[in-house]
């Protein structure tokens, strides 16, 4: 099958969201420019991770003279449920995220998972790759943003991810309704 890219320039919609009960989520990116949905299903820690370093970026960048602002606008922030339908189009296994100096934006680029990414191979632990590979077949999703977006996005997909469970007080592990078997506890349901 021939390559697919999703490519938004400044959409009107960027957003992480889930669908299911906490411990039970399957967690989602989605884009939309007017009548145009893309979702991408992507793991918990990948959201986490993108949110971070989408953050750790602007710093970067706004202590280098860029333009970048210290909050999102308030008109970004964007805290409705994920759109219907909700048809993914692939599953994240890597992402980039890149600063465009030219017109000072950020580029965040979400590729499908390829066999690679299912095996384990070595560099993508993390998912997250700084640079992007020119021989990559793989489909992608690539979306130009504002620095205003980028930091609403970040703001917006942690919440996003601290909604879930509540971490147990003695191991930090996700509290279950029934309680859970907790090592700091020897043994003893918490």
């Amino acid at each position: 099958m021939a390559r697919r890219v999703y490519d938004f320039e400044d959409p009107d919609r960027f957003v992480a969201g889930t669908v299911g009960e906490p411990g039970n989520r399957a967690f989602y990116l989605q884009v939309r420019d007017g009548n145009r949905i893309v979702s991408v299903l992507i793991e918990k820690v990948q959201v986490e991770l993108l949110a971070d370093r989408l953050h750790q970026l602007l710093v970067e960048v706004r202590a280098r003279g860029a333009g970048v602002p210290d909050e999102p606008a308030a008109a970004d922030i964007d805290t409705a449920t994920l759109d219907e339908p909700m048809n993914e189009v692939f599953r994240v296994g890597t992402m980039a995220i890149i600063w465009d100096g030219d017109d000072e934006s950020i580029i965040v680029e979400a590729r499908a998972m390829t066999e690679d990414d299912q095996a384990g191979s070595p560099g993508n632990e993390v998912g997250i790759d700084d640079a992007q590979e020119e021989d990559d077949a793989s489909d992608v999703v690539r979306i130009h943003l504002r620095p205003s977006k980028a930091l609403a996005f970040a703001k917006q997909a942690l919440e996003v991810v601290a909604a879930g469970r509540p971490p147990c007080p003695f191991c930090g592990q996700p509290l279950n309704p029934e309680g859970h078997i907790c090592a700091r506890r020897n043994g003893f349901m918490h």
